[in-house]
């Protein structure tokens, strides 16, 4: 009876540059799902899950702080307010136009 490999070999898995790690951050970071950004660019969520991660460890600068709930909750409330802050920047420049 002979074991079957599971996975990939290391030879075998596909490598990613910095270019389309950071399109896909971006994507996921728009997105409201990250499983579904990782769906559209045809990558595991997991894959895409771990960049999000090492991305936030790097910005923190340690992986306790980036684990925190609390921190985790706070970029998202950011995360947030930056979005309303840009939603009305949009609304302010549409509706200051002089109408005709």
């Amino acid at each position: 009876m002979t074991a079957k490999k599971s996975g990939a070999s290391p030879d075998q898995r596909r490598k990613y540059d910095e270019a389309f790690k950071a399109e896909a951050l971006r994507l996921a970071g728009e997105s409201r799902s990250t499983q579904a950004a990782a769906r559209q660019l045809g990558i595991s969520p997991k894959l895409l899950y771990r960049w999000q991660q090492a991305q936030l460890v790097a910005e923190v600068g340690s992986e306790e702080v980036a684990r925190d709930p609390e921190v985790r909750a706070l970029r998202a409330r950011l995360k947030r307010a930056e979005q309303e802050l840009d939603i009305l920047k949009k609304a302010l420049v549409i509706f200051g136009q002089p109408t005709r």
